[in-house]
């Protein structure tokens, strides 16, 4: 089997529906709505939680069985039944119109898989099996945590403003590999671990001054 390529995807406001109303159709739903995915949901019944986002109208809540028309304008289709029969029609229809699809623990109906993620900001690891051990990946992503402190996320975030200033500027192109380099091979990143912000504008001067020369 050939190894799945990975990829990142902006699902703001694209239509993502979640056939099921259970348990793990909540947490897809959860996750789903911190990217601000406009989330479907089509299910007999669904969780108190589930009711409570489509009340609020976080997600739009169709009530009854799934139906082909559900599958109208959507991008992607995570399929939390648990009903083998319901996956493979799902997936089925999904494949026919290139609608990626995920079927929760059912590897043969999912087209992606979702990692186990560590977020700081804009700066994100994901790590997959590529289904074949979900609690190996949560482990990693806990040993993770440890070595990747919150202080990155600052970090990433102060290297996206300076980068563009950098792109922008009239430096060629070595010069401005140069001053990214410098800026990311500096102790930045410990001065903002240990609260030093006076510091840290110094070393961004001192990192960026051929720039502003």
């Amino acid at each position: 089997m050939a190894h799945l390529y990975p990829i990142y995807l902006h699902l703001a406001g694209k239509r993502c529906l979640v056939v099921g109303g259970g348990k793990v159709a909540e947490r897809k739903i959860a996750t789903l709505l911190e990217y601000e995915t406009d989330v479907q949901v089509v299910s007999p019944e669904v969780t108190g939680c589930i009711d409570n986002w489509a009340a609020q109208d976080l997600i739009g809540w169709r009530q009854g069985e799934f139906r082909q028309e559900d599958m109208e304008g959507v991008f992607l289709v995570f399929i939390a039944t648990g009903d083998g029969r319901v996956n493979q029609k799902v997936t089925a229809l999904c494949r026919d119109r290139g609608i990626l699809v995920n079927a929760v623990d059912d590897p043969p109906n999912c087209d992606f898989y979702v990692p186990s993620i560590l977020r700081r900001d804009s700066l994100c690891l994901a790590v997959s099996t590529e289904g074949k051990s979900p609690l190996l990946a949560a482990k990693l992503r806990r040993e993770l945590e440890a070595s990747i402190p919150v202080e990155y996320g600052e970090w990433v975030e102060i290297l996206g403003s300076l980068r563009a200033e950098i792109k922008n500027s009239t430096l060629d192109l070595q010069a401005k590999k140069q001053v990214l380099e410098a800026l990311v091979y500096s102790d930045i990143l410990e001065l903002l671990r240990e609260g030093k912000k006076e510091e840290v504008e110094e070393r961004i001067g001192e990192c960026m001054s051929s720039l502003r020369e």
